[in-house]
């Protein structure tokens, strides 16, 4: 059974959410500030958290921030209707996925099962993807899926699900072009809709944390117009 952290100060979402989820078949906290979600957290981690952007005490984005400072827990923003700017930041500074308000509840069911899905492919657990398990090395970069452990140059490199499913689809085959399409493909279910800016901003995140491993990082190429390309180093 997994166990979900929903952060949200509208006591509201908090029950009718809450309530969803458990009769889906999930274990749930929930927390009303980003304050009491951490703490919580920083004693045991959940198995995914979703968030609410805008809350007391400490917002949703501090609350990333801070939980991308030690876990690549999966994590699901909730944000404001038409409110893009919090959207591709929150991607940018790790979130998984986002639903927009007011959201439907299946949707976020949908979503949420979509990403832990993901999560265990890159842990090998998905029938039929052995492949998929074993460790590749390509250049300078090391990918061991088992362990969910990335390595450049030697360096450890923290990613989230979403980012190292990008990476990993990329690099698989060095030199060939990935259009954003079949990278949505790759990283979010086949019933899940997310739109252009969101792998640009997952890749954009991406590079970010390559280049904290080494500055002169360039191996993912984009094509504007096309898509994205490893080039092997």
């Amino acid at each position: 059974m997994s166990k979900i952290a929903l952060v949200d100060d509208d006591r509201n979402i908090l029950t009718s959410v809450s309530m969803t989820l458990e009769a889906e078949g999930f274990e749930v906290e929930t927390y009303n500030d980003g304050q009491a979600a951490l703490d919580a957290f920083n004693k045991k981690l959940p198995d995914m958290a979703v968030l609410d952007i805008k809350m007391p005490r400490m917002d949703g984005m501090d609350l990333l921030q801070r939980l991308r400072q030690k876990t690549t827990m999966p994590v699901i923003f909730l944000t404001s209707k038409d409110d893009e700017i919090d959207e591709v930041l929150g991607l940018r500074m790790g979130a998984d996925d986002y639903v927009k308000k007011p959201f439907s509840q299946r949707l976020l069911v949908e979503r949420i099962r979509a990403l832990l899905r993901r999560q265990d492919a890159v842990a090998g657990d998905v029938a039929g993807e052995p492949q998929e398990s074993k460790v590749m090395e390509r250049g300078f970069l090391k990918m061991d899926p088992l362990r969910h452990a990335v390595s450049w140059k030697g360096k450890d490199v923290s990613l989230t699900v979403t980012e190292f499913l990008l990476l990993q689809a990329l690099a698989q085959r060095p030199g060939f072009v990935k259009s954003r399409d079949q990278l949505m493909d790759v990283a979010y279910d086949d019933q899940v809709y997310v739109d252009d800016r969101t792998i640009d901003s997952h890749i954009k995140r991406l590079r970010k944390k390559m280049r904290s491993a080494d500055d002169e990082f360039s191996a993912i190429e984009t094509l504007y117009g096309i898509g994205y390309r490893y080039n092997e180093e």
